[in-house]
C-alpha cells in the first residue's frame, strides 16, 4: 500500500494530480472535504475563511496533525493505495513521515497562472479578487502558530516538488514519470 500526500499552493494543480492518481486506482481522501463536513454540521458558510477557521480549530482542539491522522486512518482501513490531499501543516508531514510507504508531492506554479486557474474552476471558495487571493495565500503560506497552516514548510519537506506553470499535459507527463518511479519500488 502506498500513501501519497499532496501539498502545494492555491490553484497549483493538486486536484489535477489527484485525478491522475485516481485513474491509477488510488483512493482519494481530502482534507478540504473533511473540514467542509464540520463546517456544514455547524451551519456555517463554506468559504476559505471558514475553512481556515475550522481547520485551525480542529488542530487546536485535537492535535496539529488531527485532520491528516483521521484521513490516514480511513486510508489505512481501506487497504488500498491512497492519496491524502491538502497536507497543510508541518506536524501533518511529521505524522505521515512515521508511516511506511509514504511520499509527499508538492505542486506550485506562478501566482498569476494559479489565479487564472481558480477563476476557471469556479468553486465556492475561489470567487475572489487577485488581491484577496494573494492575501489568502500569504495567510496560509507561513505561520508561527503550531496549529495553523504553513504551506511553505510543507513544500520544503516534500519528497518531490513539481512546477506546474505549464499546461495540464505538461503536468500529466511529470506525474506519469513520478508514477513510473513509484511503481518500480
Amino acid at each position: 500500500m502506498i500513501i501519497i500526500g499532496i501539498t502545494g499552493t492555491l490553484g497549483a494543480g493538486k486536484g489535477t494530480i489527484v485525478d491522475f492518481l485516481k485513474e491509477k486506482g488510488f483512493l482519494h481522501f481530502s482534507a478540504r472535504d473533511f473540514i467542509v463536513e464540520t463546517i456544514e454540521k455547524e451551519g456555517l458558510e463554506v468559504n476559505r475563511d471558514s475553512m481556515t477557521l475550522i481547520g485551525n480549530r480542529l488542530r487546536e482542539e485535537h492535535s496539529p496533525s488531527y485532520i491528516i491522522e483521521s484521513l490516514y486512518q480511513r486510508a489505512k482501513e481501506s487497504g488500498q493505495n491512497s492519496i491524502i490531499e491538502s497536507v497543510r501543516n508541518p506536524k501533518e508531514v511529521e505524522f505521515l513521515r512515521q508511516k511506511e510507504d509514504f511520499l509527499l508531492i508538492a505542486v506550485d506554479a506562478q501566482i498569476k497562472i494559479r489565479y487564472q486557474r481558480i477563476l476557471q474552476r469556479k468553486s465556492s471558495t475561489d470567487n475572489v479578487s487577485f488581491e484577496t487571493f494573494k492575501q489568502n495565500e500569504e495567510r496560509e503560506m507561513q505561520s508561527n502558530d503550531v496549529n495553523a497552516q504553513n504551506l511553505k514548510s510543507c513544500i520544503e519537506k516534500a519528497d518531490i516538488v513539481v512546477d506546474n506553470s505549464g499546461t495540464i499535459e505538461d503536468l500529466k507527463q511529470k506525474i506519469e514519470e513520478i508514477w513510473k518511479k513509484i511503481n518500480k519500488k
